[in-house]
């Protein structure tokens, strides 16, 4: 559920392990991420197809009597430690070279949403960005797959 829900948001760690039940709004699929990087409050929207998934993670949270999305079983949020311990545990079982980190799943989905051709207006209010400007990186990262287009395309150029 951390995994999908860093993926499917692209939140930052701070504001994963800072997430409580009351913030997340399932009729409208979205999550309040309060006090974010520059002390800034922002919706971040999951897919409609993580919905149920959430929700019975959810349902088990407050059965629990959690306060937060995520929780150890000592009744504490987790910390960033032990979301990035959590995330090598899982890399090393998938047998990956470079260990998954939260900052590394949000910049997949920012590229990839990038790559969709979604304009930087409409993804800079739920990333967090302050500007615009910021998201350039996400462009930049995605330039093998513009030198791969381009390769494709090349030879159909009129001179």
């Amino acid at each position: 559920m951390i995994v999908k829900t860093l993926l499917y948001t692209g939140v930052r760690v701070s504001e994963l392990i800072n997430i409580k039940l009351s913030d997340v709004d399932f009729h409208y699929c979205l999550i309040r991420i309060k006090k974010g990087k520059g002390s800034k409050d922002r919706l971040v929207p999951f897919p409609q197809s993580f919905k149920e998934m959430l929700a019975m993670h959810a349902d088990s949270m407050k059965k629990k009597q959690a306060v937060y999305l995520f929780e150890s079983s000592w009744k504490k949020k987790y910390t960033d430690r032990g979301i990035r311990k959590i995330l090598a545990k899982y890399s090393e079982e998938a047998g990956l070279v470079q260990n998954l980190s939260p900052h590394k799943l949000r910049h997949f989905l920012l590229t990839w949403l990038k790559k969709q051709g979604i304009d930087d207006a409409l993804i800079q209010p739920y990333s967090g960005h302050e500007s615009r400007k910021s998201l350039e990186v996400y462009s930049k990262l995605a330039i093998t797959d513009a030198q791969q287009e381009y390769n494709e395309v090349i030879n159909k150029f009129p001179i």
